[in-house]
């Protein structure tokens, strides 16, 4: 049986030579080909964890910062669902300042945190999986934020917990939202997790901080010589 990388019979010398150079050349360039492949793969993965790097940080400091939660729109946290309504109700009988202090508070709260994540969200990054950077790759426009609540939520809501229940401990108005609360959460008016108010905020802070994440990577996808690396370029200027 003739081998497949084996020199194929021929007739004459030169039907020989230009076999074997056909041959050799055929394998060279399946291995060029495999190389290639391979460096692309490593690139993609490289620039991933380069761009959520830096879509990590770009979101921690712009929202780790004084009204960087109060002044976004996009993550400013809101008393909740039933309570929100409440809350307007109340300021129309003279308790708007009092509110305005609770809002204040709790946004306060989620800026303090964010700034005590950042260490963690670079290292979901830098220990990433290729599956994990295929997924991100190849996902959609939610992928960014799954990956991280998915390998970060929950030590972050362990770290942030104490410095949002601190800050919201020191307005007297949270003692009142948690009676408050309890009783509504009780005829099922708002969850039992948004109940106690240093709960609800640190979660709102997470889902803030990986939105705005996935919105920093989504830039960085849509302008990457604006970045000025050229690895994000390579990765990510041709898609």
């Amino acid at each position: 049986m003739h081998h497949p990388l084996s020199p194929p019979s021929c007739v004459t010398r030169r039907q020989c030579h230009a076999a074997l150079g056909a041959l050799l050349l055929g394998a060279w360039q399946q291995a060029q080909a495999l190389s290639l492949a391979q460096l692309s793969s490593a690139d993609a993965s490289s620039g991933i964890k380069l761009a959520l790097s830096k879509g990590a940080e770009a979101a921690v400091a712009l929202l780790g910062r004084r009204d960087g939660f109060l002044n976004n729109p996009q993550v400013r946290i809101p008393l909740p669902g039933y309570l929100d309504d409440a809350a307007k109700l109340m300021k129309r009988f003279g308790q708007g300042k009092r509110i305005t202090e609770l809002e204040t508070s709790i946004n306060r709260a989620a800026e303090a945190a964010v700034p005590m994540g950042k260490d963690l969200l670079v290292n979901a990054v830098q220990t990433m999986s290729v599956t994990d950077a295929k997924k991100i790759l190849t996902g959609g426009d939610n992928s960014v934020t799954a990956f991280f609540a998915e390998k970060t939520r929950a030590p972050l809501n362990t770290r942030f917990l104490p410095v949002v229940k601190q800050a919201t401990d020191q307005v007297g108005l949270a003692q009142q939202y948690n009676q408050f609360a309890g009783k509504a959460a009780g005829l099922g008016l708002i969850s039992a997790q948004d109940a106690d108010l240093s709960q609800y905020v640190t979660g709102k802070t997470l889902d803030g901080l990986f939105l705005m994440i996935g919105e920093e990577e989504r830039k960085i996808r849509k302008d990457p010589v604006g970045t000025g690396s050229a690895l994000l370029q390579k990765v990510f200027g041709a898609r």
